[in-house]
């Protein structure tokens, strides 16, 4: 045992040795992160304050009841009380069955010395005991509002996850090993991946490296599908991609991805791509790339997103093809965007989309999911302010608290492995995509905010104008398609549900396995997951899940099948971009889509 403990002694004398090499260019960093402006007005401080009034909301509840609190207090120490003689009787070589076990599925505690080791044991029972009665506490606590308790077991969620065993080098056993295995090298290669990953973040959120950047390249092994790029203005390129068919469908296809990611979730690797796959079924397809702007478009709001959008797109694809009449697919916020078009050109009499799918789309924002969070006037008006100095929001923020909503995966496992383990995260292109994040002009992203997830608006008739147009979804006629995943932590899929009842046409609407991006990138070939249907759409979505019925694999093809029983089937010579009378500009992907957030913003 002591040489065990002179080993790490030297690791970590090692390692302090190493980390006053990188202690200057750190420090530099801080500084610059130090420095920077907060008062009452800062986003930042704002959600802290709002945090802080929910918890004080929690506080007065539970005085409302102390034999609650009293009651979870004693139990918690007759659970210490337990576990501390379960550890001694392990110690002197008894068997004993454990106080509480990690959920299944639990990836902070696979190493075998969790179990094993009657020290590390211990930690991770006693850390398993606190945390499961913080949240009983609140479950127990009656009188809070549904806003306050939203919140405060964010807030507590968090908390308990921040102070795992795991996530600290001396409690965790794989870094321990690791430390005395390379000298305290691991820790040093963890500093260096640290200071790195602070350069990189925006100002107030640390944005963990998820995986090896290098081993990507837009246009190379990512978004490949070919095609040309046949139109742009200050908003979008707008790509036709090269048919694979001798013939195609005579109706084109125009797909409008979120604005706050960049399209190619949809055409990452080929036997992964839906754009590919699309043009495969024989669909001209269409597909616009949002721009990723800077402070100059600040002044771009929803409105224009539409008219120079979608709208736009019309009229190009007409231009190009000859056709008025497209399908059109809108995914998460570009299904958003496609729903409020609808009813534009509805009014305009300018009815050119025939069918409309709407892919983990949220219409009704009446449940906004767990991001719901950081939806209030207060926080909304402080980020305004910081948008205004700005000109934009800084898509390395959004990325933050989205990752923060499962963060577990998406921020404490790559905390210990990057800085901890101090391993360079593996290549994986999903979560290249993830990193490679968007910035929102000021304008539109405040009008997002309040307009859908803050009041609502664009469910209710006549509520929202766009360049003098009311918006009534309930006018729009046109046959729909939704498609919501049943692990959706971002579009609750009853929330979906609910945004399929809005519009006024026949909706299918499906359910599909996984969540917000698996469930929607599910090629058949994979025959993953399973999907549900139920051709009646009851008021309540529970009762159209009791009547569903569950099939294995992708909705794909029932989503092919759909949109060939709206008309349209008629089929016409392929058509090769920049055959027409629009010249193509450059070879897919483009140019929009390789713009990085640090070249935009030049930071």
């Amino acid at each position: 045992m002591s040489d065990v403990s002179e080993q790490l002694t030297a690791a970590v004398s090692d390692y302090f040795d190493m980390a006053i090499q990188a202690a200057e260019h750190t420090g530099k960093v801080w500084e610059k992160f130090i420095q920077q402006p907060t008062s009452a007005e800062d986003p930042a401080a704002c959600v802290l304050n709002d945090f802080s009034e929910a918890l004080k909301e929690l506080g007065e509840a539970m005085m409302e009841h102390p034999d609650k609190l009293i009651d979870d207090q004693m139990d918690l120490l007759k659970k210490q009380q337990a576990l501390f003689q379960n550890t001694v009787l392990r110690l002197m070589g008894k068997e004993v069955e454990p106080i509480v076990e990690p959920e299944k599925g639990d990836k902070r505690f696979r190493n075998a010395e969790w179990e094993a080791n009657p020290f590390f044991d211990y930690l991770k029972q006693l850390y398993l005991i606190q945390g499961n009665t913080l949240k009983k506490m609140i479950d127990d606590t009656d009188g809070l509002s549904d806003n306050a308790r939203r919140k405060v077991e964010y807030l507590i969620r968090q908390y308990t996850n921040a102070m795992a065993p795991s996530n600290f080098a001396g409690l965790n056993p794989d870094v321990i090993n690791k430390t005395l295995e390379t000298g305290g090298a691991n820790l040093a290669h963890g500093i260096e991946q640290l200071t790195e990953d602070l350069e990189a973040s925006a100002n107030g959120a640390l944005n963990v490296a998820m995986t090896d950047t290098s081993a990507f390249q837009v246009g190379v092994n990512v978004a490949t599908t070919p095609g040309k790029v046949v139109y742009q203005n200050e908003l979008m390129q707008l790509i036709q991609y090269s048919p694979t068919t001798e013939e195609v469908f005579k109706r084109p296809l125009l797909v409008i991805p979120p604005f706050i990611n960049k399209y190619y979730i949809m055409d990452l690797r080929e036997n992964n791509s839906l754009l590919r796959w699309l043009v495969g079924q024989g669909h001209t397809v269409f597909v616009i790339s949002w721009v990723n702007p800077g402070p100059s478009l600040r002044d771009k709001g929803f409105d224009n997103y539409l008219l120079e959008g979608p709208v736009e797109a019309l009229n190009v694809i007409e231009q190009i093809t000859g056709e008025k009449d497209v399908n059109a697919i809108g995914y998460c916020l570009g299904g958003t965007l496609l729903s409020a078009a609808l009813s534009y050109l509805k009014k305009k009499r300018k009815e050119r989309i025939k069918s409309a799918t709407f892919l983990a789309t949220l219409i009704d924002f009446s449940m906004p999911g767990e991001i719901g969070v950081f939806i209030n006037e207060t926080t909304i008006a402080g980020l305004e302010k910081q948008m205004d100095m700005l000109g934009y929001y800084d898509g390395r923020q959004m990325s933050f608290s989205f990752n923060t909503l499962r963060e577990n995966d998406l921020f404490w496992s790559f905390f210990v492995n990057n800085y901890l383990k101090g391993e360079r995260p593996a290549a994986f292109d999903l979560l290249y995509w993830n990193t490679d994040s968007t910035n929102l002009p000021a304008r539109m992203h405040s009008y997002y905010l309040r307009n859908m997830y803050l009041n609502n608006l664009l469910r209710e008739k006549n509520a929202l104008e766009i360049d003098g147009v009311k918006i009534d979804l309930s006018a729009v006629k046109v046959p729909t398609y939704f498609l919501s995943t049943s692990q959706d932590h971002i579009a609750l899929w009853k929330a979906s549900y609910e945004g399929a009842k809005v519009l006024g046409g026949k909706p299918r609407f499906v359910l599909g396995g996984s969540g917000h991006i698996a469930g929607v990138i599910n090629p058949p070939a994979a025959n993953k997951y399973n999907y549900w249907t139920n051709d009646c759409l009851p008021e309540d979505s529970d009762e159209w899940f009791q009547g569903a019925e569950s099939h294995r694999g992708s909705w794909w093809p029932d989503w092919e099948a759909w949109i060939q029983e709206q008309g349209g089937a008629e089929r016409v010579p392929a058509r090769e971009p920049g055959d027409g009378p629009l010249a193509a500009i450059e070879d897919a992907p483009g140019s929009y889509v390789r713009m990085r957030i640090q070249d935009v913003v030049g930071r």
